[in-house]
């Protein structure tokens, strides 16, 4: 058969209030804080704040965290990956398909714009050569029968 005893500490058998009465920085602890650390918590990283602050979430609760931040992480980069490779698809159709119809576009254009000059040269001929049938002293006399006949209106 086990027997169980307790065993007390020494320092709670001790009286601490007879010991430290005087003393107001008393803790019941044997450590002693020391002045003489050289840390400065200004040359401290948020980062190095935020990383000393894991233990007081629990394994458990820093694992889902953990998870849910690994599956956002993993969507996002699969999103920008698709989007990224659809945008080089897109602008690569483009180079190929767009350039040469634009190439064509511009050339059909100016294709037709040298036919309408072309239709136009062949109507300012036209109107020129038109009067050609009648010779210049028909053209003057029919000009001046017309100033005659308009005077004597």
């Amino acid at each position: 058969m086990v027997v169980l005893t307790e065993v007390e500490d020494e320092h709670f058998q001790q009286n601490p209030a007879a010991e430290f009465e005087d003393d107001e920085d008393y803790s019941d602890t044997d450590s002693e804080i020391s002045n003489d650390s050289d840390y400065d918590p200004s040359e401290e990283t948020l980062a190095e704040r935020l990383y000393a602050l894991r233990d007081i979430v629990p394994p458990t609760t820093r694992g889902w965290i953990s998870n849910k931040v690994n599956a956002i992480s993993s969507s996002a980069w699969s999103v920008l990956s698709f989007s990224g490779k659809g945008a080089w698809v897109i602008t690569t159709s483009a180079l190929f398909f767009g350039v040469p119809f634009a190439l064509s576009f511009v050339e059909e254009q100016q294709l037709a714009a040298m036919e309408q000059e072309y239709n136009m040269r062949q109507a300012g001929g036209d109107l020129l050569t038109a009067g050609a049938e009648q010779s210049t002293a028909e053209r003057v006399g029919a000009a001046i029968g017309e100033q005659k006949t308009e005077a004597s209106l």
